[in-house]
């Protein structure tokens, strides 16, 4: 009982420690985007007035990868919002990992 006690210690930490990396990677990320949008278009005068939607290249993966490579600023700012949208759900498969390890298939079907 003891083993299996540390062995979900273990399960823990590591879920607290992925967690925490993810966010901070995320918020990294998000910041070098914000330095280098602020960079080159601070000095704009924003139009208030007029909702503009997002770039057709912001609305995917693959333009989004492509663009933070270009260093593109917002870009990198999305990047970043995708690593953080990312951190739960690498959690949740990290967790259905654990259980289906330890052969707990109750707790790989609710995860």
């Amino acid at each position: 009982m003891t083993e299996q006690r540390i062995d979900d210690q273990r399960i823990e930490v590591i879920i607290g420690t992925l967690l925490r990396t993810g966010v901070i990677l995320a918020a990294s990320v998000v910041m070098i985007g914000a330095v280098v949008y602020l960079m080159r278009h601070g000095l704009e005068i924003p139009n208030f007035g007029a909702f503009h939607e997002e770039p057709e290249g912001l609305r995917n993966i693959r333009t989004i990868v492509d663009g933070a490579l270009g260093a593109s600023g917002r870009a990198i700012i999305q990047l970043g919002v995708l690593l953080l949208i990312a951190t739960p759900i690498v959690r949740v498969l990290f967790s259905a990992g654990a259980f289906a390890l330890e052969r707990d298939y109750l707790y790989v079907a609710i995860t």
